[in-house]
């Protein structure tokens, strides 16, 4: 028999810093976190879901909002499901994994008509129905794993004081919520068993070596990362180890490398990256191919693209080819149309649609990724898109457009921050018929979809895709068209 709660509704100057409340989580948040109200007032609960009624600790008031933990799940949700893996709850990637996949798919077109009506001013947009990722679990093509010198005790472990390995070294995600902890991963479900069973047998190498793992707190230690990249639809691999510098330790990592292929068969290609800075970032200033060619190669539809260590790709490859067929619907290309690709990366998209068009300008300011572009296109045999590097705030002004053919179409994949405003305004100066707006962030999203409609752009319609399941992260394709009188 399921018991029942009554939810607390004091007043929100009775509720303080530390206070324990009931709430009934109605929604989830922007972010991933369970959405209440008292009084009134809104409540962000970090680890609820959607139907559950829980015991909550106020951890932060803020002016307009209060911020809580949960303490216990007093009432499961009815769309609440069993986590598959071992460290849910602990563990900063799958949050959602305990939340039915429909559900998910719906919270998150909520998250996107919510931030379009709130930030962007849009009366009922026209969002459609997400589009699911192909594959809800091992979707990932890419992993970043950390090493850690000390190795976070799980609340289980602290619970029944039973610690059954060793505290001083780890490799795997970052906990929840905290950037300088490192959770020992035994399972993962983002990548691959094969990612999985490498991760393990590089942490017992890197153990058995002698070398600390990289701190933060002190900037010593050899080991940082270990990166996995997976071509999906091709079957090569990867590996970057990314260290500090060592002469003792490029030794080792050679060693590593001879070990690994010994016993763990399909690793197409190793390179040693030494990072020389304080960061913890996964990439460096020195690159050393020790086995293979130095990049994999994956295909999307009939494209074929080169990945090397540091190159950007969409993380989940069958959901990037959702995500372009439905730029392509939306943009309706015809054969003399002329398209714009800005923020193009390694030109991902403009590979995906160039056989549709009459040319593609490909407007890229990251010199890796510029490479890149050029080594795919004649890696794809393509002859009608051209990559223009460079800051577009500079290189996409109304005098240059003219050397390249006024855009019939423009395509935007900005990053997570959105589109500068100096560069929206040059958009808008060029007036393309149809934007095609591609965006991890409906937040940022929201407010560039309203600052083009002040510039007499409507926004049509919003395509959500499920690229990252398990995860609040929603990807989107709006389409925009300029209808100023």
């Amino acid at each position: 028999m399921t018991k029942t709660f009554e939810v607390e509704q004091p007043s929100v100057s009775a509720v303080s810093k530390g206070a324990d409340l009931t709430l009934a989580i109605t929604s989830l948040a922007f972010g991933g976190r369970g959405l209440a109200k008292v009084d009134g007032l809104v409540v962000f609960v970090e680890g609820a879901i959607p139907g559950q009624v829980v015991r909550a600790r106020i951890v932060r008031k803020r002016k307009g909002y209060l911020e809580a933990r949960v303490l216990e799940i007093l009432t499961k949700s009815k769309n609440e499901v069993d986590p598959v893996c071992a460290h849910f709850g602990e563990c900063g990637g799958c949050r959602l994994q305990n939340l039915s996949y429909g559900v998910q798919l719906q919270e998150k077109r909520s998250q996107v008509i919510e931030s379009l009506e709130h930030i962007g001013g849009f009366n009922e947009p026209n969002v459609l129905d997400p589009l699911p990722s192909p594959d809800q679990l091992f979707y990932r093509n890419k992993m970043e794993y950390s090493f850690g010198r000390h190795r976070w005790l799980t609340s289980a472990e602290i619970t029944n004081d039973a610690i059954e390995k060793s505290r001083e070294f780890a490799l795997g995600l970052h906990v929840r919520g905290r950037f300088d902890r490192v959770l020992d991963l035994d399972e993962c479900h983002l990548q691959s068993k094969q990612s999985v069973a490498i991760m393990h047998r590089v942490k017992t190498f890197a153990q058995e070596s002698g070398l600390m793992a990289y701190s933060t707190s002190d900037h010593t230690g050899f080991w940082r990362h270990l990166v996995v990249r997976e071509g999906k639809n091709t079957g090569e691999t990867l590996l970057n180890v990314v260290t500090a510098d060592r002469k003792e330790g490029r030794r080792k990592v050679r060693q590593l490398v001879q070990a690994l292929l010994a016993e763990i068969p399909g690793i197409t290609t190793i390179v040693h990256t030494i990072n020389h800075g304080k960061a913890q970032v996964a990439f460096g200033e020195e690159e050393y191919v020790l086995h293979g060619p130095g990049f994999i190669t994956e295909k999307i539809a009939t494209r074929a693209y080169r990945i090397s260590a540091d190159s950007f790709f969409q993380t989940n490859t069958r959901g990037a080819e959702l995500l372009y067929s439905k730029v392509s619907e939306f943009a309706g290309f015809k054969s003399d149309h002329v398209v714009y690709d800005l923020y193009a990366g390694a030109a991902t998209i403009s590979l995906y649609v160039a056989d549709a068009v009459q040319h593609v300008v490909a407007f890229e300011v990251e010199d890796a990724a510029i490479g890149d572009a050029r080594m795919n296109c004649r890696l794809n045999q393509i002859s009608n898109i051209t990559v223009i590097p460079g800051d577009l705030r500079e290189s996409l002004q109304v005098d240059y457009v003219r050397a390249w053919g006024t855009p019939d179409i423009v395509i935007v994949d900005p990053p997570r921050a959105g589109i500068h405003a100096d560069v929206l305004l040059r958009l808008a100066q060029i007036q393309p018929p149809v934007v095609i707006y591609v965006s991890c962030n409906p937040t940022t999203f929201a407010r560039d979809a309203h600052l083009l409609s002040e510039h007499g752009y409507e926004l049509e319609m919003v395509q959500p895709v499920d690229m990252f399941p398990m995860t609040p992260h929603v990807e989107t394709v709006a389409r925009l068209v300029y209808a100023k009188k």
